[in-house]
């Protein structure tokens, strides 16, 4: 099933009493930057979701620094936007789709099946003339049902496992330098999961925010088996959730998202942890 909707698309949606728009524009350097942008103006019709207000429980000693909501946060949050099973939603950002992305997993894995990133970035949507507005909706509250669905989420056990026996691919979604351990600009120690390979999950998106086509996502995991479970993680299971998106559009199904990411799996003191270029190994 394809995640993502055009432009084209919303447009003719846009007034459909059972389509949710959600904003989830969030800059992480400054938290309130994203709701700030929103009063400004957005899509009509748009409820606005804050990555760590609605798309994240309180963060604790683990679960790192975007923690997984518990169903009754999400149906919460999600009713209070006036979702339930009969809605379709499309959630857009202006972070070449990172927080929409995220938006889209948590609402697969609490169930929900017509959810969508909206292909182009917010300011695309603006370049291109289409409407907006600064008027907050008055959205009337639904009930939305949490089903969890596990196949959609690897746990720090499941990650020990991969890291013990290879029985799962995992997928780094940061930039190089952080996978390296060259670099490390928010987390308390650099370096990657031991055995995980590297895919920046940038290079899955190009300009504007437009993502690559479904052949051009399988040649981005063309060397990944089919067959094999597939585990995505990055900083703090935001930025993982873009490539989680395009391992599905091409066509990928055993895949899950490391919630906690790195920022969850230094907060155990003995777990180990890689740095360096692999490929440079003797």
């Amino acid at each position: 099933m394809a995640s993502l909707v055009s432009h084209e698309w919303l447009l003719r949606h846009l007034y459909d009493e059972n389509t949710r728009i959600l904003d989830c524009r969030f800059w992480l350097g400054d938290p309130a930057k994203g709701a700030a942008a929103y009063r400004e103006d957005h899509i009509p019709g748009a409820v606005y979701m804050d990555l760590e207000r609605d798309l994240s429980g309180p963060v604790g000693e683990h679960g790192g620094r975007h923690p997984l909501p518990s169903a009754d946060q999400a149906a919460a949050v999600f009713g209070r936007a006036g979702i339930d099973e009969t809605v379709a939603v499309v959630a857009y950002d202006d972070q070449d789709g990172a927080m929409a992305a995220r938006c889209w997993w948590l609402l697969r894995y609490f169930g929900h099946e017509r959810v969508y990133v909206l292909d182009g970035n917010y300011s695309e949507w603006k370049k291109q003339g289409h409407p907006v507005t600064n008027a907050v909706p008055a959205v009337a509250p639904r009930l939305f049902r949490p089903r969890p669905d596990r196949s959609w989420l690897a746990t720090v056990d499941d990650v020990r496992a991969a890291v013990r026996d290879r029985s799962a691919v995992l997928i780094d979604s940061r930039e190089w330098k952080r996978y390296a351990g060259l670099e490390e600009p928010i987390d308390r120690l650099a370096g990657r999961i031991p055995g995980a390979v590297h895919r920046f999950w940038k290079d899955g998106v190009g300009e504007g925010g437009y993502w690559k086509s479904a052949a051009e996502q399988a040649a981005r995991f063309a060397d990944f088996d089919r067959g094999k479970p597939l585990i995505v993680y990055c900083g703090s299971g935001v930025t993982a959730c873009p490539n989680v998106l395009a391992l599905r559009e091409a066509g990928y199904r055993n895949v899950r998202l490391y919630v906690g990411s790195f920022s969850d799996w230094i907060s155990y003191p003995d777990h180990p942890i890689e740095t360096g270029d692999p490929s440079s190994d003797a």
